[in-house]
């Protein structure tokens, strides 16, 4: 079996096509047969060196990828009947573990992980929801904003922000969102209310619009310490990067990571529903083929894509 790998950290051009063994489902497994794979900022963490501790117990090649859709062409003893060989899948896949990421022909995940695909969607759009969409959703839960709340979403243009814009709509809160003048029109298109620029100010910006502040912000741009001065004294602050403060004025600092919940398949069962009635929208930027990993990353890194691109599995690489 083939797949996108590598033996040693660094910039893009480390991925290579590598040869693995073809990996067999244990009990309570499922395998897939890839057919796209989406390329998401924690791959290029995982090809610099940011996960080489969680990695140090297994060999090399190392393969990225946390998204995957494809067809379910194995399944391992005590299969609870929920999934058939033959189904159309989407599945969160941790890449930290024995069996590696989701680049490449097949993978290896927990049952639990696997949920069907969207129907109606194709094999690269399926592949951009699990990862995005569940970030967005666990950073809700952690603001907890009653409904009629504004929630202010910085990075409402990015996969992580799309989603949050459009969950936070279906939890009847208002959104704010920070997105360049470039993007107003596809961040409105996804419900947002208010724009404002994005900048070192974006605090006082945002106040400008809510003078007490955001009673709740997702800061998807990592701006870390410069986005407090934009939360209400007392409101809850969602970081995606680990950041945890030091905070000020009573604020609450989330650090939000979808890792924990890799298994929780009601959860990717209710996006999945959410996207088949048209709350959540799936963007793909573009198809790459599989061998075209390296420049996919090289995109990715460079910034401004707008969706995920998602690489091609389908074929033989």
């Amino acid at each position: 079996m083939k797949a996108i790998g590598l033996t040693e950290f660094g910039g893009p051009e480390v991925l290579k096509v590598v040869d693995l063994p073809e990996p067999q489902p244990a009990p309570g497994e499922v395998r897939i047969r890839v057919h796209a794979a989406t390329v998401n900022p924690a791959d290029i963490t995982f090809r610099t060196g940011g996960r080489a501790a969680q990695l140090a117990e297994w060999p090399a090649p190392y393969i990225p990828g946390m998204d995957v859709a494809g067809i379910i062409d194995k399944l391992g003893e005590g299969a609870d009947g929920r999934l058939a060989v033959g189904d159309s899948v989407i599945a969160y896949v941790n890449p930290l573990g024995p069996h590696g990421g989701a680049y490449a022909e097949k993978v290896v995940v927990e049952d639990a992980s696997v949920v069907h695909a969207p129907s109606g969607a194709s094999f690269a759009e399926a592949a951009t929801l699990l990862l995005n969409a569940t970030t967005a959703r666990l950073s809700l839960d952690a603001l907890d904003l009653p409904s009629g709340s504004t929630v202010a979403v910085i990075g409402g243009a990015g996969a992580v922000g799309g989603y949050a814009i459009q969950l936070a709509k279906a939890d009847g809160l208002g959104v704010l969102a920070v997105a360049a003048s470039s993007d107003e029109a596809l961040v409105r298109g996804l419900g947002a209310g208010t724009i404002v620029e994005p900048g070192d100010d974006v605090g006082a910006q945002i106040r400008s619009l809510l003078p007490s502040g955001a009673p709740g912000l997702i800061d998807g741009a990592a701006l870390n310490a410069l986005a407090l001065p934009a939360v209400a004294d007392g409101g809850d602050l969602v970081t995606l990067k680990g950041w945890n403060g030091p905070s000020e004025r009573g604020i609450v600092i989330h650090p939000v990571s979808s890792f924990g919940s890799a298994t929780d398949t009601a959860l990717f069962d209710r996006l999945r529903s959410q996207v088949e009635e048209g709350i959540l929208s799936l963007r793909v930027a573009e198809i790459l083929p599989a061998t075209e990993a390296v420049e996919a990353h090289r995109r990715l890194a460079a910034g401004g894509v707008r969706g995920r691109l998602v690489l091609d599995f389908s074929g033989p690489l």
